[in-house]
């Protein structure tokens, strides 16, 4: 009995052991480190709008397919009852030498009749053709909007990812303005116990403090926030932790206008869209120029009728019978529609032109300002940079003056906000120069 109290008592706890180290490793999962690639591919997993944007090009495919069996024969039947008021007769007049007339019947009063339909179409103009060309441009167009949505995605999660990096900066900077104030406050509370500065002096840096305590939640609320909309773009609960690695680093680019017009003109998937735009409207003018010509179409009817329902036949009925049709309709006067629909059409394409060059135009603009950002972020990177080690020096020049008291605690709160400043100015360039170049990835149609 102790034996199997034992055991079971060790099946227990290895299964509780079990259940921590899964709820450890979905934890861990959880809350791993993503880097930027990682945050792309999650948000092209989860986000609803790519795969709203997927399903549509299901849709196109299935559009395709419809127009394709509109190529094939296609198959009818019809079973119909037909009573009249009365059994059909002819008069026949009779020959002498009994000159009279005489009504025969011809017909039944109860009649039914089966029929099967096969029918197709020989030539409509172009029509099904154009319709077929515009289903599979269809396709086309549905997987060029979802790739524009990843582009669009793409950004989203870049900007979400740096917004991150730049909170955390900030958070940095706002803690190490209250560390060294607090600091600060410590030198000038000894100086004023022993009566070294007036009691303004003192409360002057307490007020300085109590300030960067304020920036402090401020920053950490924003560290927050950035998180919250992060997990947003990625589809995540809005309150699940998150860790990014830093990337917030300079690294040089080429900032010429020649070095990515062309590749945008050719990537960016808003152009390929009006491309096939035009495509399609170049189908749809073949399609309203269809009504110019006449249909044909061939149609074969196999029958079977009686006065019953069986439709066995009858003595006025043959048991089956078929017909085999070649129809030619045409209607070729409606006043000019086709005319005016055909022109709406050209006007369309004349409209999708001038559309392109005005996008030509909006890209090359999109290039020109990112590249401008870029431009400027690489001046400011080494400035900052360099404002923040000659502030850091001012700084402690400042305080080792202070200890001494051979300046007052102004010149010191006066050297910490010029360090702060300093600081955030560089954080702020970096976090410039990296969104610059996300923003020049989708000019170009990259991500």
């Amino acid at each position: 009995m102790n034996v199997r109290g034992r055991f079971l008592g060790t099946v227990i706890v290895l299964f509780f052991c079990i259940m921590c180290c899964m709820s450890f490793a979905a934890f861990a999962l959880e809350t791993g480190t993503y880097t930027l690639r990682k945050s792309i591919e999650e948000a092209f997993s989860n986000n609803w709008s790519l795969k709203a944007k997927a399903e549509k090009i299901t849709q196109s495919e299935q559009v395709k397919k419809q127009a394709r069996a509109e190529f094939f024969p296609k198959l009818s039947t019809s079973y119909g009852y037909t009573r009249l008021s009365e059994t059909p007769t002819i008069d026949f007049e009779l020959p002498p030498p009994a000159p009279g007339s005489s009504e025969f019947p011809v017909g039944t009063r109860d009649n039914y009749q089966w029929k099967g339909t096969v029918t197709q179409p020989l030539f409509t103009g172009f029509a099904l053709l154009s319709s077929y060309d515009l289903a599979k441009l269809g396709i086309d167009q549905s997987r060029i909007e979802l790739s524009l949505e990843k582009l669009n995605l793409a950004l989203q999660v870049k900007e979400a990812y740096f917004a991150i990096l730049k909170a955390d900066k900030a958070l940095d900077v706002a803690q190490k303005a209250v560390a060294a104030l607090e600091s600060h406050v410590k030198v000038a509370q000894n100086f004023y116990d022993v009566g070294m500065i007036p009691v303004n002096e003192f409360l002057k840096a307490e007020v300085e403090l109590s300030n960067a305590q304020h920036d402090l939640v401020r920053a950490q609320s924003g560290a927050r926030l950035a998180r919250a909309s992060f997990n947003t773009v990625l589809s995540r609960p809005i309150e699940a932790p998150v860790e990014v690695e830093d990337i917030l680093f300079y690294k040089a680019v080429a900032c010429a206008l020649q070095d990515y017009l062309p590749k945008a003109l050719k990537n960016r998937p808003e152009i390929k869209a009006i491309d096939l735009a035009i495509q399609q409207t170049d189908q749809q003018i073949r399609l309203a120029k269809s009504k110019n010509y006449p249909e044909i179409a061939f149609t074969y009817d196999y029958i079977k009728e009686g006065d019953d329902m069986g439709v066995s036949g009858d003595e006025y009925h043959d048991a089956s019978r078929w017909e085999a049709t070649v129809g030619l309709s045409w209607t070729f006067w409606e006043w000019g529609k086709t005319h005016y629909a055909v022109r709406e059409k050209q006007s369309l394409k004349k409209q999708l032109l001038h559309q392109k060059r005005a996008l030509e135009d909006g890209i090359l603009l999109d290039v020109k300002n990112a590249i401008l950002d870029l431009e400027v972020a690489r001046k400011d990177i080494p400035t900052t940079k360099k404002a923040v080690e000659q502030a850091e020096e001012n700084l402690r020049v400042s305080e080792e003056r202070y200890k001494v008291q051979a300046t007052t605690s102004t010149e010191v709160l006066d050297a910490q906000t010029l360090l702060t400043q300093a600081r955030s100015n560089y954080y702020d360039a970096l976090y410039d120069h990296n969104l610059a170049k996300a923003r020049l990835k989708r000019a170009i149609g990259e991500y």
